[in-house]
């Protein structure tokens, strides 16, 4: 999305506090930062795209968030429009590394929906055969301590395709992280996400991936910059070493049993 974003990622990877990093393959610092970021020993994912306008020529006929829902919900996406959008952002991340994508996500989890993740696991299938990537799974993990506000749109995200798009993963025999942990509202600076991360990692159960937004020296002053530049400070934090030894947790890439 932007050289901060990408600093941010690839300066915690290299500490070892990402196993997993998902790419806007469109994105205008993609390629720049593509080789440093393969360097990592962290999983490489796609981020499927189809509401975030990047500067580039095939952002034009991108929806909002909500319409996106309303047409799929709806039925009212045209599948050669997936298929295009789809197969631009596969290509460009196959181009930069060289590779298929050790597993795929979506920004704001637009992979779950109706009509996309038909389209995307019939891509999936038609490129990678058996050797499919993993998908994120965005069932809710325990809630335990977690505010109202954080768990209800966690519920909400879950809500949106989680058990259709876990079924369809089962019967093609493509592994998911077990729940997703990190749902809230990118507010709050510092000590906020501190405190919530702790939550997350006390509810942490093998195979849940926690889902973070860093960002290094966000050079905006935007409230989402500074939340972004929020997380990475308490992520590159020493003290996580102990919150994570004190819940029994490791970083780890995702096992290739897990499903």
């Amino acid at each position: 999305m932007n050289a901060d974003i990408d600093e941010g990622m690839i300066t915690l990877a290299g500490m070892g506090r990402l196993s997993a990093v998902s790419c806007l393959s469109l994105g205008p610092t993609f390629n720049a930062n593509a080789a440093r970021l393969a360097a990592q020993d962290a999983d490489l994912g796609l981020h499927v795209n189809f509401t975030e306008p990047l500067g580039n020529a095939f952002d034009a006929d991108l929806p909002s968030l909500s319409q996106l829902i309303l047409r799929a919900y709806t039925r009212r996406l045209d599948t050669a429009w997936i298929d295009q959008h789809l197969a631009r952002q596969f290509d460009a991340f196959e181009a930069a590394f060289g590779r298929a994508p050790d597993y795929v996500d979506g920004h704001q989890h637009v992979h779950q929906l109706p009509m996309i993740r038909e389209r995307l696991l019939a891509m999936l299938k038609q490129r990678y055969g058996a050797r499919m990537p993993w998908l994120r799974q965005t069932a809710p993990g325990m809630l335990s301590g977690i505010p109202l506000k954080e768990s209800i749109k966690a519920r909400i995200i879950g809500a949106l395709g989680a058990a259709e798009l876990g079924r369809r993963a089962s019967r093609e025999g493509l592994r998911t992280n077990r729940r997703l942990l990190g749902v809230y509202g990118f507010e709050g600076g510092k000590r906020r996400y501190a405190d919530l991360l702790q939550n997350w990692l006390f509810n942490a159960r093998d195979c849940d991936l926690l889902m973070c937004h860093p960002a290094k020296d966000c050079q905006d002053d935007s409230a989402m910059a500074r939340q972004r530049r929020a997380e990475y400070d308490v992520l590159a934090c020493p003290k996580l070493g102990d919150w994570l030894a004190a819940n029994g947790v490791r970083i780890s890439r995702l096992p290739l049993n897990a499903r």
